[in-house]
């Protein structure tokens, strides 16, 4: 009995990761044979587990909705705070929550009766946060492309670049990365056969979704790190690479991921790779990190570090000489 407790448990876990899986894929992760699977998810059903199941090549079980809740020990205005909290909590600024909340979002939304949907959606229309730090990202689109990204689903949207122009685009989604300003998605776009990075806040009206995809492997490892090099490669006019004598993961906490592409060497370097509009403003980045370093490139930013020494050495002289003359 203890074991096919924690066999349901299991299955109720795999279906709220995915959401669609075969027969076979839920038995060969349990362990299990086809009839002991079917007999598992008619337990579910009988605990108010809303299991669908469908036939034919796309065929197999998913956790759908409801008329009520599954058991998951919480009222309706419970799920209602915890839904909008977790929206709240997606799009706000509190940094290293904004992806689980996301993720967590998806699963309870999955399961959500309309009843209850129509009320989250509706306050969160009507609350205001007094806090806006950054482009404005809608909740139902984070929502839509967390539940893509899961599910392995291909999705099409209207997207505008920076010049405001639209276009329709048809992409297979990886994954979602927060930098702490924007949110971004990392996709396969079928229409320019390559990689691609797209800010979620320029993604206008409904995101249509379409049929499943096999996932490819991200080019720098993960989402988050071919986000960072995107950004850092953007076509600025000065792009610098510099080693920093200090771990990664200590520079990692004056360096924001918007502010370039961070890269162990060994236990006591790294090396960033970073762009700017200005030498001066690289010279400046570069120094405020707080830590010893080398530029690899160019030689130009030598120069320009040079004339910011020489600017600071000037300004401690005069300061030093003001103090004496007014002590």
């Amino acid at each position: 009995m203890i074991e096919t407790s924690a066999r349901l448990l299991r299955l109720l876990t795999l279906l709220q990761a995915r959401g669609l899986w075969t027969g076979a894929e839920l038995a060969e992760r349990l362990e299990v044979t086809a009839r002991t699977l079917r007999r598992d998810v008619d337990r579910l059903r009988s605990l108010g587990y809303p299991v669908r199941s469908s036939t034919g090549v796309a065929g197999g079980y998913q956790l759908g909705a409801g008329a009520s809740l599954p058991p998951l020990l919480l009222e309706d205005d419970e799920a209602l705070a915890v839904a909008l909290g977790l929206r709240t909590a997606a799009a706000g600024p509190v940094t290293g929550v904004e992806e689980p909340a996301l993720r967590a979002l998806a699963k309870l939304e999955q399961v959500l009766p309309a009843r209850l949907e129509r009320r989250v959606n509706a306050l969160h229309a009507a609350v205001a946060p007094l806090y806006h730090d950054g482009p404005r990202v809608q909740a139902g689109i984070l929502s839509a492309l967390a539940g893509a990204c899961r599910n392995h689903e291909r999705v099409a949207f209207r997207y505008g670049d920076r010049q405001g122009r639209p276009s329709q685009r048809h992409v297979e989604p990886h994954g979602l990365v927060h930098t702490g300003s924007r949110w971004y998605l990392v996709a396969w776009d079928e229409d320019r056969d390559d990689w691609r990075t797209f800010r979620v806040d320029r993604i206008e009206g409904k995101v249509a979704e379409g049929r499943r995809f096999t996932p490819r492997p991200i080019p720098e490892g993960d989402a988050a790190a071919y986000v960072s090099r995107s950004v850092a490669s953007r076509p600025y006019p000065y792009v610098a690479r510099v080693v920093f004598h200090a771990p990664r993961s200590r520079v990692a906490q004056r360096v924001s991921p918007l502010g370039g592409y961070l890269q162990s060497i060994d236990d006591e370097r790294c090396r960033l790779e970073t762009g700017a509009h200005s030498l001066d403003l690289l010279a400046m980045h570069i120094t405020l990190v707080g830590e010893a370093f080398e530029v690899e490139e160019p030689i130009e930013l030598v120069h320009a570090l040079d004339r910011l020494a020489k600017r600071m050495r000037g300004a401690v002289r005069c300061s030093a000489g003001s103090r004496k003359r007014n002590p």
